[in-house]
């Protein structure tokens, strides 16, 4: 077994080898394609790795030797891209058979971890994701407080006693941010004086902790906290007769969008919708069936609105949708489709009758105006379709021009070919947000990342190896947050499990996420879906 693992280790590294060899060249021939899927289904099975001779055979089969096809090196490795994964799989002793890229993806709780205590954040988020949920460790206070609206928690845990500063002030922080919203806020500490535990409560937090702990009570303790958010959420936040959000959610998801607005310069577009005639509806059937009517349409609005869409009951018959990252002639073709389709809708009650809607939307293009501006331009819009027939939708500034997709870099540096490979196929295969495009571009080095210009002032997702010749991975993330506009960069550091001491360094510099080699495919693939979530 010795001696095969050797020269498997031998036929990995020539597989590298000649993906570096194409990397340095547009295109290669059909016949120097041919040839290597011939070396690999000759060599492979004599060395134990028999579906990838299989894989190779069957894919040199498909190719004609004499064919003078000239292929691009994009082509050419997507023809072969199964066979590195394999590679990857097998070296890795991951996997015995291809994984599958797709996996079910649903929303996870996410904690917020606060810590100057890498090895506590090492630990502890380690033990947390083995549960499910997603955990954001993050070394620096300041980065953390910097990047909340990013994170967007459902559960913050802060250290009490850290260098910079201490975990009250970033307790009071949050507090102060989070009076329109219930997020809990659990304080750990090796000090449990008396103190401690009442300023801790006093601040507004809802849980304390003593340090060291029992790892299943504290994920036990974190469960109830995300319980009651579910709980209080929807008792105070959601409308108990429609089942959609109240008008105490509208300001806080106004404030948020807002906030993208101004740091990102994203649009979004605010629409006020109702029932047409709706006093008829309950003078001719009553109340009873005017309810109904109105959890007839809000079902049916959070069931054909897009996924992102917020839809809000602003008071009676008045609903509020929000559409992020969109712009005005998107957002009326969806109010469209859904004037359209709700008039055709059936609503059952001693036979049927129907009902219509109208409609009037603005875009919402400066951060600094109050909510309630947006709702009145809209509102004007609204009677104006009111007052033109009803059943339709009216835009409250119209204009022809279409926004500009917005584009997410993503940069991938890695000093091995076939991790290059597989992780740009994975990124290229992520969904992609609405109007969302990626610019993927790989680096063989991070000095060759660092000096290239294309990343220079835009939002940047950096998929970074730890361990690189000439300039390694910590060397990059130490140039990325020294920069005035650091926060632009998203870092998923990728490190050995050998390397503790380096994941507690990326965890200092302010690595947004890290994950260990050797990796598991799906899970790098939540993790990439997980970050570009928050940075769109």
């Amino acid at each position: 077994m010795i001696k095969l693992d050797k020269y498997r280790q031998h036929f990995f590294n020539n597989v590298r080898n000649k993906l570096d060899e194409w990397e340095k060249v547009s295109t290669i021939s059909n016949f120097e394609l041919y040839r290597f899927l011939h070396s690999i289904a000759g060599t492979s099975p004599m060395i134990g790795l028999e579906e990838i001779g299989a894989k190779a055979r069957n894919l040199m089969d498909e190719l004609n030797e004499d064919d003078e096809r000239v292929w691009t090196i994009a082509e050419a490795k997507q023809w072969i891209y199964e066979i590195i994964v394999m590679c990857y799989t097998n070296e890795e002793e991951l996997f015995s058979t291809f994984v599958q890229l797709s996996i079910q993806r649903e929303d996870k709780p996410v904690i917020l971890l606060v810590d100057d205590d890498t090895s506590f954040l090492m630990y502890i988020k380690e033990q947390i994701e083995q549960i499910g949920w997603y955990v954001v460790a993050i070394a620096n206070p300041q980065k953390a407080i910097m990047s909340f609206y990013d994170v967007r928690p459902d559960c913050v845990v802060i250290d009490i006693h850290m260098q910079e500063t201490d975990g009250f002030k970033v307790l009071q922080f949050l507090k102060e941010k989070l009076k329109q919203q219930f997020i809990p806020t659990v304080m750990v500490s090796i000090d449990d004086k008396k103190e401690n535990r009442m300023k801790s409560y006093e601040l507004g937090a809802d849980d304390f902790i003593k340090k060291p702990f029992d790892i299943d009570e504290f994920t036990a303790r974190l469960g109830r906290q995300l319980h009651r958010k579910q709980q209080i959420d929807e008792l105070l936040l959601v409308d108990e007769l429609t089942q959609v959000y109240n008008r105490k959610y509208l300001k806080q998801e106004y404030d948020k969008l807002t906030n993208y607005l101004i740091r990102y310069n994203e649009t979004f577009c605010l629409a006020v919708l109702d029932l047409d005639k709706f006093k008829n509806v309950n003078d001719k059937y009553g109340h009873l069936v005017g309810d109904l009517v109105l959890q007839q349409f809000s079902s049916f609005l959070n069931k054909e609105a897009r996924l992102n869409d917020t839809i809000v009951r602003y008071g009676g018959e008045e609903f509020i949708i929000l559409f992020p990252k969109t712009n005005v002639e998107d957002a009326y073709k969806v109010l469209d489709r859904l004037c359209k389709g709700f008039a055709e809708h059936s609503i059952e009650h001693n036979g049927s009758f129907s009902c219509t809607f109208s409609g009037g939307v603005v875009e919402v293009t400066s951060g600094d105006r109050p909510l309630n501006e947006w709702i009145e331009l809209a509102d004007a819009a609204l009677y104006e379709a009111k007052n033109s027939g009803r059943n339709h939708i009216k835009m409250a500034k119209p204009s022809v021009e279409l926004a500009p997709s917005k584009v997410i870099k993503i940069a991938i540096v890695d000093d091995d070919p076939i991790i290059r490979t597989v992780l740009s196929d994975i990124v290229t295969k992520l969904p992609k947000p609405e109007h969302t495009q990626f610019d993927i571009q790989t680096f063989s080095d991070g000095s060759l990342f660092v000096q290239n210009e294309w990343h220079k002032k835009s939002r940047c997702l950096v998929i970074l190896d730890g361990v690189m010749p000439k300039m390694d991975g910590l060397e990059v993330l130490h140039e990325l947050r020294s920069q005035l506009d650091s926060e632009r960069y998203k870092v998923l550091m990728l490190t050995s499990r050998k390397s503790e001491m380096d994941i507690a360094r990326a965890l200092q510099l302010g690595a947004d996420d890290y994950i260990t080699k050797p990796f598991k495919l799906y899970e790098l693939e939540a993790r990439l879906s997980q970050i570009i979530k928050r940075m769109s």
